[in-house]
């Protein structure tokens, strides 16, 4: 992947390789620049972004050393924890991170449709697949899916099995108990199933990546941007536009779902709730509700259903 990558940042017209870092093959060239061993020789280029795709354990060394070097980071490194994700929080005050679970356009649009459809089904499972050379399961765009699902409806159904005849054939519960299974196979590169189902139906919702090719358009996104956010953000969905879908405040009074006084904010740039907005971007703010709606709630709740099927539209602003 790094070599996907430092190829299409030779390749954009606004955009320069100067350094590339790999310990297992110092001494190769790329795109005309030779690779180095340790990170500390990519801060002395006095690079203004860096693109980490490496594993866990070496983003937890690479990136505290970019942040205190003021660098902006990219990064396409999955099984980052919530410590992690704190850690670097604290760490990235003097410049940015931006942690991708996917870069492939479709996938992020994947994920939205999920957690767009999980309100309306209360069961649902994840299958992820991917090559045999990826060594972490389940996958980062698996497991962000499931918790994007989870925080949109709060109504699942329980797992009617009571005995695993082979131990794991259930796969791993995610967040509400949401199942997530993953497979390792050759030939794969990255693919995506959603499988929701309710009374008399299922939705399948499906992603698949067949060349890696399909990441660097959104590498190059998250590169373009990155400085323009603030501290650390998750997710290319800011970037896309994918939470300005309504050019409107779906509510005035205070949010009767999270408690929240007077509204739930979400920056558009850095993708930071607050209650009272945003105070580290002083970017324009949107309203939605982050706390699910219950199903039942929305018969009796006409107001409540139209707001969030609003949120879903876009309408064209009045000029």
């Amino acid at each position: 992947m790094g070599a996907a990558v430092c190829e299409a940042v030779a390749g954009a017209d606004d955009m320069a390789l100067v350094a590339a870092v790999d310990p297992v093959s110092p001494g190769e060239v790329l795109n005309g620049v030779t690779v180095e061993a340790e990170i500390g020789t990519m801060v002395d280029t006095g690079v203004d972004v860096a693109v980490d795709f490496t594993v866990a354990d070496a983003s937890r060394r690479n990136l505290p050393v970019l942040a205190a070097a003021g660098v902006h980071v990219v990064v396409g490194t999955s099984g980052l924890t919530d410590d992690d994700l704190s850690e670097l929080r604290s760490a990235f005050t003097a410049s940015n991170c931006l942690i991708v679970p996917n870069f492939a356009i479709g996938a992020v649009l994947m994920q939205r449709f999920a957690e767009v459809a999980a309100p309306w089904f209360e069961t649902a499972e994840v299958i992820e697949f991917h090559h045999d050379e990826k060594v972490d399961a389940p996958s980062g765009t698996a497991l962000s899916t499931v918790e994007r699902m989870a925080a949109a409806s709060a109504d699942w159904a329980d797992d009617p099995t009571q005995r695993e005849v082979v131990a794991g054939a259930r796969g791993g519960a995610g967040p509400a108990d949401i199942r997530i299974h993953s497979v390792r196979m050759r030939g794969m590169v990255a693919h995506q199933e959603v499988v929701l189902g309710t009374t008399g139906q299922t939705l399948v919702i499906r992603h698949d990546t067949t060349d890696r090719s399909s990441f660097m358009p959104g590498v190059l996104l998250a590169v373009r941007n990155v400085a323009g956010l603030s501290g650390l953000s998750v997710g290319l969905d800011a970037l896309l536009g994918l939470w300005d879908l309504s050019g409107d405040c779906l509510s005035a009074a205070s949010c009767a779902h999270c408690g929240c006084s007077p509204t739930c904010w979400l920056c558009r740039r850095c993708s930071r709730w607050s209650a009272s907005g945003c105070g580290s971007s002083g970017a324009s703010m949107t309203v939605r509700h982050r706390t699910p709606l219950s199903r039942s709630a929305w018969p009796s709740r006409p107001g409540l259903f139209s707001m969030w099927l609003t949120s879903m539209i876009r309408r064209p602003r009045s000029t």
